[in-house]
């Protein structure tokens, strides 16, 4: 079995209008529980009552001190970021907290305080769709990209609008922990293990209600059967609808074209194999349908940049 991972501590920052869905996604995923090594410690820039947005306030235990304790610090988005920066105090910790290595994470028009600090100068990022243009504006020195869900640049990571902030923190998680983690955790939300990153934040036009409840029926379908073989044809043929159809909606809803999808989805199997099990690299490889460890120390680098065998390593140090 894997040894149990360090605690990680993370602050949610609260500022002036904040959202309610922002500060409670990450404060559920990350929420204190025997199987979740997190502490989380909601704070603002003062201990004591901070006025939301929608009517609604937050109480937090802690000031900026929680920033200087944490290895993550969330910033939910907040309302009119566009119109001031937040204190100066609170773009200060930032970076501090940055500066001593701690991962700063924004939701939403959070994003709007940490591109205050500079460090999202020349790196890219992204925000609500509904704010892209004012970010854009406002920092021109940020490569804002309004055609994702989230943004990983390694020591700053912004996402998109409320749901995309779940996609995020998933994100963190598979990094942090990995996949069979990650897949825990969403299924406690009932949310999608995975999107694309890359995916759209929204779609031009509508899926008809019963053909999006029909794809996501044949993804769940899929997931139970990645040891089989899986086509294109097999999948349009499980969603009842044309090959042509399929491929070009299933990108719209996930942001990767199905054999994509299947791959990182047999890609994800096999890292929560090895992860959890002490299954040869020949052994999974034909369990989750790639045939041969050749193929899947392929795909894991590909996808991964890393071999089967260093990803399990880092699930058994200590041991």
């Amino acid at each position: 079995m894997p040894p149990t991972p360090r605690l990680h501590r993370v602050a949610v920052l609260v500022l002036e209008g904040a959202k309610p869905l922002d500060v409670g996604i990450p404060a559920q995923v990350f929420t204190t529980r025997a199987s979740m090594p997190y502490e989380v410690r909601v704070c603002g820039a003062e201990p004591g009552l901070v006025a939301g947005g929608d009517r609604l306030a937050y109480a937090g235990a802690h000031g900026l001190d929680a920033l200087a304790w944490a290895d993550i610090v969330f910033v939910p988005g907040y309302r009119f970021p566009d119109r001031e920066d937040p204190p100066r105090g609170v773009v200060d910790a930032l970076v501090a907290a940055h500066d001593r290595g701690a991962r700063l994470a924004a939701i939403s028009t959070g994003a709007f305080a940490l591109a205050a600090t500079g460090l999202l100068d020349g790196k890219r990022a992204t925000t609500h769709w509904h704010y892209t243009q004012a970010l854009a504006a406002k920092r021109p020195l940020v490569h804002v990209d309004e055609n994702v869900l989230f943004v990983d640049e390694g020591s700053v990571l912004t996402s998109a609008g409320a749901a995309s902030g779940i996609d995020l923190c998933l994100h963190i998680l598979r990094g942090d922990l990995g996949v069979a983690a990650a897949n825990h955790a969403a299924r406690r939300l009932v949310a999608a293990p995975y999107r694309s990153g890359g995916q759209a934040q929204y779609v031009p036009r509508s899926l008809p209600e019963p053909l999006g409840e029909r794809f996501a029926a044949t993804r769940e379908w899929a997931l139970h059967r990645l040891g089989e073989p899986l086509t294109l044809d097999v999948l349009a043929h499980h969603a009842a609808v044309s090959a042509r159809t399929f491929s070009r909606r299933f990108v719209e809803d996930t942001g990767y074209t199905p054999m994509q999808w299947v791959m990182r989805a047999r890609v994800d199997l096999a890292r929560e194999l090895l992860e959890r099990s002490e299954r040869s690299v020949e052994q999974i490889a034909a369990d989750v349908g790639l045939g041969t460890g050749a193929n899947l120390r392929l795909h894991f680098q590909r996808i991964l940049g890393t071999t089967p065998s260093d990803y399990r390593r880092t699930f058994t140090k200590g041991e």
